[in-house]
């Protein structure tokens, strides 16, 4: 467990807090930090306009972080091999409109399927049950090719929550409320707002007036921006996608789920989507969660995983001020006044079989790597700076980050046993530069 923040750096966060309030002209913003699974810093600026009411205990809609938990469906099914990643949604769905895009494409959003469904706009408008809003698409509103670009589809989501509702046989609601918010003890998410709930507002541009927005139920399109929530459940929801749980997703297949699969030239490397998850570039490298907007509302969720940090947003008004840059800010804040601080080293068991004889100093042609055991993997290093990682999965030696990543590292031996080179995928390492003992591709150059 982390220590909570000391007053000077809670200064520091609650005076970004209040700039995004001010300048966003925001009635009200809430903020949290967390960090190695627990909350080290909430803040508050503005009124959320429930008198003598925990503010952090204040729910605010929560928008597209709806889509992540929604992710976490489908990848739960995924996990047990209900559903495949590249099925088409027709397997679940039928003949209806973009049921021919697969699962991996609807969660990635680069199915290119049109962004909105047809009539009004869902986010202010009374939802439709499912069979209507899939009566109004017949799949010929694509934008874009498959595969072609990342394209935002609200659309999509729907027909992946109702891939969940239908496998499960219950409601997308009853399946995330089961499935995610009980697992986690999130007890203060629900469907519409439920107890202390800060009214969704916008802000006249000139006069600076407050206008009530609808809270309204999207029906089949709830699986896209329905949910509410209050700070301090949103920052369980920041630690589960840091640390996984047993009982809804592990972190290894979150951190799956965080893996770019779709993005736009126009975005260059300033933004990606995984499988449900938005990633932008910041922190330790890469920032993954989700922001949220719906008329009156706006709201950010991301997580470090290597720093072991997340950040949450909540504000009640759409007037401009980007949740996502605030949320940023506050994980920058955190680092630079209290840094991560890196893992204990601890010396090791000794190395399986496996390992034991591909230690030390290896020779990429005239480049050194030096291999050594972390924990239990085996690191190649060059001039110090990680380049690879292999570990033993179910007796082979296999690559677990770097170029080699998913290859199998092979120890040649000699006709006496002895250790001669490595070899992985073609790439020959020697103990000494273009060993003349050893077939080195395309043969040994001339000295």
């Amino acid at each position: 467990m982390s220590a909570p923040v000391a007053d000077v750096t809670g200064r520091r966060l609650l005076a970004h807090v209040a700039t995004a309030q001010s300048g966003g002209r925001l009635p009200s913003v809430v903020a949290g930090l967390v960090r190695d699974g627990s909350v080290v810093w909430r803040g508050r600026y503005g009124a959320a306009g429930v008198p003598d009411h925990d503010p952090f205990d204040v729910q605010y809609r929560i928008g597209s972080i709806t889509k992540t938990m929604t992710a976490v469906l489908v990848l739960q099914l995924v996990r047990d091999g209900r559903i495949g990643l590249d099925d088409p949604a027709s397997v679940v769905l039928g003949d209806v409109g973009y049921a021919d895009r697969t699962l991996r494409t609807l969660l990635a959003h680069s199915s290119g399927m049109q962004s909105e469904p047809a009539g009004s706009w869902w986010e202010r408008s009374p939802g439709l049950p499912w069979d209507e809003l899939a009566a109004a698409h017949d799949g010929s509103g694509a934008a874009f090719a498959t595969h072609q670009q990342f394209h935002y589809s609200n659309l999509g989501y729907a027909l992946l929550g109702e891939i969940a509702a239908r496998l499960h046989g219950r409601t997308w609601w009853e399946c995330v409320a089961s499935l995610v918010l009980e697992p986690l003890g999130m007890t203060r998410t629900s469907y519409l707002p439920e107890g202390a709930a800060a009214q969704g507002q916008s802000v006249h541009p000139y006069e600076s007036v407050l206008v009530a927005e609808p809270a309204t139920d999207t029906g089949a399109m709830a699986p896209a921006g329905q949910v509410w929530a209050t700070l301090d459940d949103l920052a369980t929801y920041a630690g589960f996608l840091l640390d996984g749980h047993p009982d809804v997703l592990s972190a290894e297949l979150l951190a799956r789920a965080f893996g770019p699969q779709s993005g736009s030239a126009r975005d260059g490397l300033g933004y990606a989507h995984g499988l449900g998850f938005q990633l932008f570039p910041g922190g330790s490298g890469t920032l993954a969660g989700h922001s949220g907007s719906m008329p009156g509302f706006v709201a950010a969720c991301l997580v470090d995983p290597r720093r072991r940090t997340g950040g949450v947003v909540l504000a009640n008004a759409t007037s401009g001020s980007s949740p996502v840059q605030l949320a940023v800010t506050l994980l920058e804040e955190l680092q630079r006044s209290e840094p991560t601080l890196p893992p204990v080293w601890l010396p090791s068991d000794p190395p399986p079989a496996e390992l034991a004889d591909a230690l030390g100093v290896w020779h990429w042609g005239n480049t050194p790597f030096v291999f050594r055991m972390e924990g239990t993997e085996l690191v190649a290093r060059r001039d110090g700076v990680e380049a690879y990682r292999f570990a033993v999965v179910d007796g082979r030696v296999v690559g677990t980050a770097g170029y080699h990543a998913g290859e199998r590292l092979h120890v040649v031996r000699r006709e006496d046993g002895s250790v001669s080179h490595l070899d992985i995928a073609t790439f020959v390492y020697t103990r000494t530069p273009y060993d003349p003992d050893v077939p080195v591709p395309g043969g040994h150059p001339e000295r």
